[in-house]
C-alpha cells in the first residue's frame, strides 16, 4: 500500500498564507512527479502545481507568483507554500504523486485524501 498524508490546510484571510506538506510513505520505491490538484465545488478538479524527480515546476497560471511548489526527495514530501490567497482559490486541495511500488514495472497514480483550504473575503 501506498499512502499519502496531507496537513496544513484550513481558513485564512484573503491576502494570508498557508503551507501544505504531503508525505508519502509505504511500499513506494520511487516517484517522478509529484503535485497539487484542487476541486472547488462543483468544479473539476485541476492541476495547481507539479514537479519532476530533477525539480523542475510547473504552475497554473492562476497561482503563478504566488504559490511555490518544494519537493524533499529524502523524506518523500512536498510541499505547496501559498501567499496572497484569494477567495477564489478556496478548494479542497489533493495531493498526487505518480510513481512506482516495489516488485512493479509501471508506474502509477496516487492521490491523498484531500485537506480543506477556505478564503474568506
Amino acid at each position: 500500500q501506498v499512502q499519502l498524508v496531507e496537513s496544513g490546510g484550513g481558513l485564512v484571510q484573503a491576502g494570508g498564507s498557508l503551507r501544505l506538506s504531503c508525505r508519502v510513505s509505504g511500499s513506494i520505491f520511487s516517484i517522478d512527479t509529484m503535485g497539487w490538484f484542487r476541486q472547488a465545488p462543483g468544479k473539476q478538479r485541476e492541476l495547481v502545481a507539479g514537479i519532476d524527480s530533477g525539480g523542475s515546476t510547473n504552475y497554473a497560471d492562476s497561482v503563478k507568483g504566488r504559490f511555490t511548489i518544494s519537493r524533499d526527495n529524502a523524506k518523500n514530501t512536498v510541499n505547496l507554500q501559498m501567499i496572497s490567497l484569494k477567495p477564489e482559490d478556496t478548494a479542497v486541495y489533493y495531493c498526487n504523486v505518480n510513481g512506482r511500488r516495489y516488485w512493479s514495472s509501471i508506474n502509477a497514480d496516487y492521490w491523498g485524501q484531500g485537506t480543506q483550504v477556505t478564503v474568506s473575503s
